[in-house]
């Protein structure tokens, strides 16, 4: 294990680009198969990549916001101060990674956007708590627990099936979230990763000849955030007051934090990524205490996101790419043409995971495979329910190694690509295995 885990590392190391450069690189990737595999010219492929370009600028906004709300809330005096007090459970490395993981891991199943930040913000408190934890194992072991997110209650697939008039509706029907999220199957894939991804982190720990730890600065700005208290004085001008006024601060706050309840209250316990960012930023307002604070809070957190903001419209345009040549559909259709009854869940799986890579968002990815899948799955007489969820499963595995979901985190963690990328190659290979045998046995 520790030869394929250091392999792993130093090729990752070596040939893997900036996140920038890999959505490059699958850019031109995807132009030249959709050249070479279907009926589409160079011109078309240029045309459908710029056509979609900009389909995304709503989702980037709201993973953008994730990152600056997230960090927002975390510079509070009382949130650090809750973080800081759960890290207290680690006092070793081992116990370190065993506590990420876990927290990412119940905080992605809650909700995939809630545990990016809670996971990264987590681990970046126990780093500082256990200095000689490996920095790069420890938020690889943070991102890992997003590999549980179409699990479990944001999953984007079984939510959507779920809810009637869905576009697949007059072919599948409606599925209710007891055949797919609770089905035993799933609940099999969530229980044992759960337990068992902590484990891997920790062994992968021990396979580092030499640990890797952040540069002091990292957290200058974050600590910055809680020295800028400003001391009133007489000579303060009208604006200067407003924007040290706690009670403006308060009054907007409990203004946002009463739609959160309105919302909950209508809704259910709808965790969607808006609200989710809507309730980190009112509570951040309020837990600034005044608009100052807040504000310089902002000004940092921003920095957090640039490439978030340039790399989003890429993987846009590689999709845009992918559907309108056909290109995503033909891989689908080559593992339906390979499938039996028995090996159809599998292989679904498995198409989704390379589908992933182009295609990196698991409601279009199901506007693209659903209805090549479900029909294929009702031809075969297989479970339609575990053909939703395997495409659910296959779309969040290899989201291990395509770093578009990995950004945000990686923003936070001040971070590239490669240095987790090596240890998250280990958890795809990994996890294969229970996926596999949930899919198939159960």
């Amino acid at each position: 294990m520790r030869a394929v885990s250091s392999f792993f590392e130093r090729m990752v190391q070596r040939f893997l680009p900036d996140a920038y450069l890999f959505a490059v690189i699958i850019t031109f990737i995807v132009f030249v198969l959709g050249i070479l595999f279907t009926d589409s010219s160079a011109f078309q492929m240029v045309e459908y990549w710029g056509n979609g370009f900009w389909d995304l600028l709503a989702f980037g906004m709201q993973m953008s916001l994730i990152v600056v709300t997230g960090y927002i809330l975390a510079s509070t005096k009382i949130v650090k101060g809750v973080l800081t007090k759960i890290s207290k459970l680690a006092n070793t490395p081992g116990q370190a990674i065993l506590l990420v993981t876990f927290v990412a891991s119940i905080a992605c199943l809650i909700n995939y956007g809630f545990g990016l930040v809670v996971g990264a913000l987590f681990a970046i408190h126990i780093a500082k708590r256990v200095p000689t934890v490996d920095y790069r194992v420890l938020m690889a072991s943070a991102y890992s627990g997003f590999l549980l997110w179409h699990g479990g209650l944001s999953a984007s697939i079984p939510l959507l099936i779920a809810t009637p008039d869905h576009f697949l509706q007059d072919t599948m029907g409606v599925i209710p979230v007891s055949e797919t999220l609770f089905s035993s199957f799933n609940l099999f894939i969530v229980f044992v990763l759960l337990f068992t991804l902590p484990l891997l982190n920790r062994y992968l720990m021990k396979t580092r000849d030499q640990l890797y730890h952040p540069d002091a600065n990292l957290w200058q700005e974050e600590e910055k955030i809680d020295d800028d208290a400003i001391s009133a004085t007489a000579e303060m001008t009208p604006a200067e007051k407003l924007e040290n006024s706690r009670i403006l601060s308060i009054l907007i706050g409990v203004f946002g934090l009463l739609f959160v309840v309105f919302f909950f209250m209508e809704n259910g316990f709808d965790l969607n990524i808006n609200i989710v960012n809507f309730t980190m930023l009112f509570l951040g307002i309020i837990f600034h205490e005044t608009p100052r604070r807040f504000l310089n809070s902002v000004a940092d957190a921003v920095k957090n996101v640039g490439g978030i903001i340039i790399q989003f419209p890429f993987y846009a345009g590689i999709m845009g790419m992918m559907v309108a040549s056909g290109l995503s559909q033909q891989m689908s259709l080559w593992f339906v043409s390979i499938s039996s009854d028995f090996t159809f869940p599998l292989f679904t799986f498995l198409s989704a995971g390379l589908v992933n890579f182009f295609v990196p968002s698991g409601g279009g990815q199901w506007a693209v495979q659903g209805p090549i899948m479900i029909p294929a799955a009702l031809e075969l007489g297989v479970d339609t329910a575990k053909t939703a969820m395997a495409v659910a499963w296959g779309d969040a595995w290899t989201n291990m190694i395509q770093p578009f979901w990995a950004l945000p985190l990686l923003a936070i963690a001040g971070l590239k690509v490669r240095d987790i990328m090596g240890f998250c190659v280990m958890i795809l290979i990994y996890s294969f295995i229970p996926i596999s045998i949930g899919l198939l046995f159960f």
